[in-house]
């Protein structure tokens, strides 16, 4: 059986299909030099929900996404549209 090529795509092309905030905080996190693990065990949270989130799986626990905004000294706002 032949096994079928996938193109593997680039970080770049990963990183552009993220919703923003889950960008936000890789990228905050990889700013103050932080391993996932590293964030997750300082911010008081699972190393799979960081993972997950970073990933971009969407999650209904906005309880935890508050904590690691709150940690990283971000704050999440919600505007209605008129």
């Amino acid at each position: 059986m032949k096994k079928k090529m996938t193109k593997r795509r680039t970080k770049e092309a990963i990183k552009a299909e993220l919703p923003p905030i889950s960008l936000f905080v890789r990228n905050k996190r990889e700013e103050l030099g932080y391993t996932q693990e590293e964030l997750a065990f300082r911010s008081g949270l699972s190393v799979r929900f960081l993972k997950e989130f970073e990933r971009g799986k969407r999650t209904v626990r906005l309880d935890k996404v508050n904590e690691l905004l709150h940690f990283l000294g971000a704050t999440l706002e919600v505007k209605t549209r008129e």
